[in-house]
């Protein structure tokens, strides 16, 4: 297996690279959280709230994005032969960032989502006609006006945005085996944000059935299993994060389960949502953790356990990381520094597995013999 890249293979501010950065640091100078509500959109949609981004930040100059989009629809062109002989071209080309006027076609190709829309024609929109569970929907509805209420597109109750995400939802939820999910809701609406509904819909299932199965089903065992993989890569990554969440008895479950749901995209600001998600359309649930432990590791750096004496303050530290610690350099940056390999989140996921495995044995042998 691989060890993660060197930084050639990664857009990064070169202010940001230049500088180093120790746990006891502080970032949270580098970029400030927005809190107005804005009359007129950012580039991305939103009036305001968290995930707002200020025109005046650090952008990619157009010379090297009408570069990369050239050679985007080169391998559009030639797709199939690129993921299957040239992986690492296309894997180190998303890393970089996809051309935002290509992502939608980008996403769809890295899940496979164009070709279940070419193998289902019309599915979608028949599905979409016909009535579900008057229980379902009402659910679905319900969690509409709560996805991106600040973005241009949601703001509306019964607009175009709101009632597209209760199509996406409400078609999902027919086909898949978990049911609707609260959290399928706000990834369904990322979604919406690049495309329309029938190519938003076949990606959605490709997250869900390919990327995270088993997220959302009944008693999140999925989610538990990651999130014990999380804490342990940890240790390795941050012994004194590690150490402050061991003591106080502090449960991956608590912080992790909205972040890895979600995929993130209730957590950071949005241009570094699209660059976690271009990374993620192609290598897959690895990238979650990679953000996860940078999270971890600079949101509780020393000099923010020194103000969290138990676990009430630790978690309030936790939802409420300081906006540069994911600001979209230094985010990136920390991701291709960390000393993290292949084989340290396969040899993890193998040791979790069989200790849940080993557990599940133990208990069953204990039932039995208490018969």
């Amino acid at each position: 297996m691989e060890k993660v890249v060197t930084s050639s293979t990664w857009y990064i501010d070169p202010t940001m690279a230049s500088q180093e950065w120790s746990d006891s640091e502080s970032v949270g100078s580098s970029v400030a959280a927005p809190s107005e509500v804005s009359t007129v959109p950012d580039k991305f949609g939103f009036l305001g709230g968290a995930q707002y981004t200020d025109d005046s930040e650090e952008a990619v100059p157009v010379e090297v994005i009408r570069r990369r989009e050239k050679k985007w629809l080169e391998m559009f062109s030639r797709w199939d032969s690129y993921m299957l002989k040239r992986y690492k071209k296309v894997r180190d080309r998303c890393r970089k960032g996809i051309p935002s006027a290509l992502r939608a076609r980008a996403w769809q190709h890295l899940c496979g989502a164009n070709k279940q829309l070419e193998r289902n024609p019309g599915v979608f929109h028949q599905l979409a006609e016909t009535p579900a569970d008057p229980r379902l929907e009402d659910d679905i509805r319900k969690d509409l006006h709560r996805q991106f209420p600040l973005h241009e597109m949601f703001l509306q109750k019964g607009g175009h945005g709101q009632e597209d995400l209760f199509r996406v939802l409400k078609v999902h939820a027919q086909v898949s085996p978990d049911e609707y999910c609260q959290a399928h809701a706000p990834l369904a609406a990322v979604l919406l944000m690049q495309m329309p509904a029938e190519p938003a819909f076949w990606c959605l299932k490709a997250i869900c059935d390919k990327y995270v199965p088993g997220y959302y089903a009944p008693g999140l065992e999925a989610i538990q299993v990651d999130g014990d993989i999380l804490y342990k890569l940890l240790k390795k990554v941050s012994p004194s994060a590690y150490k402050h969440l061991k003591k106080h008895k502090i449960e991956p479950v608590l912080y992790m389960t909205e972040w890895f749901m979600c995929l993130f995209s209730r957590t950071l600001p949005w241009s570094s949502v699209l660059r976690v998600w271009d990374m993620f359309f192609c290598e897959g649930v690895k990238v979650m953790f990679r953000v996860g432990l940078v999270v971890l590791k600079y949101g509780l750096r020393s000099q923010v356990l020194k103000r969290c004496p138990g676990m009430y303050e630790t978690l309030q530290a936790l939802r409420n990381i300081e906006h540069g610690v994911m600001a979209e350099g230094f985010l990136l940056f920390q991701m291709q520094r960390l000393d993290l390999s292949e084989d340290d989140l396969q040899r993890e996921h193998q040791r979790q597995v069989q200790k849940r495995r080993q557990a599940a044995k133990e208990s069953g042998t204990a039932a039995a013999n208490g018969r």
